[in-house]
């Protein structure tokens, strides 16, 4: 859901993708998903994008860390540009981080400490969903290096899609991932 709501444009949309994301402590997706991964797909620069061979747990050890990092490069730039500090509330990082820190926070001391052992598992579980999600979606595709060094424009051949009803409604449209 978080993944569908940040491919919309109203700010209502958006900001409740934060807020899912958040639940599970992976609000960088939604700046790294649309403005790195979007871009970068089927490309060895996407660390979203698995290769050829990889199984999912090099995949996901890759993965992960590379996301936050380049949405971090992103903000960064993007705030850079604005003249704002990378640590501005304007960083959409730190937005559903905040959110995050606030909820666990308050989970905690609603229910004491034994949501720290509830708390890491649905956290790893979001995470493992998003990660097989990306690990599926391009698995060994990659779009040919075009000879001025950029690559060809993104087609539907560079995601896997499934086109069954049962997906479509259970995975909210991501099974037709090359339609967004």
């Amino acid at each position: 859901t978080g993944h569908e709501l940040g491919h919309k444009k109203e700010a209502f949309d958006r900001w409740m993708a934060k807020i899912v994301l958040a639940v599970v402590g992976y609000g960088h997706f939604f700046i790294e998903h649309n403005k790195g991964h979007h871009r970068d797909v089927a490309t060895p620069m996407d660390p979203a994008t698995s290769r050829m061979g990889e199984n999912i747990y090099k995949f996901s050890t890759r993965e992960v860390p590379g996301a936050f990092r380049r949405a971090w490069g992103l903000e960064e730039q993007r705030l850079s540009r604005r003249g704002q500090s990378v640590w501005s509330f304007d960083n959409e990082i730190l937005q559903p981080m905040v959110i995050t820190v606030v909820l666990y926070t308050l989970l905690l001391a609603f229910f004491g400490p034994k949501m720290l052992v509830f708390l890491p598992i649905q956290m790893a579980f979001g995470w493992w969903q998003l990660t097989s999600a990306n690990y599926i979606e391009h698995y060994g595709l990659l779009r040919e290096k075009m000879a001025d060094g950029r690559y060809e424009h993104q087609k539907p051949h560079h995601s896997w899609n499934s086109n069954h009803i049962v997906s479509n409604l259970v995975l909210f449209h991501l099974q037709r991932h090359s339609d967004h």
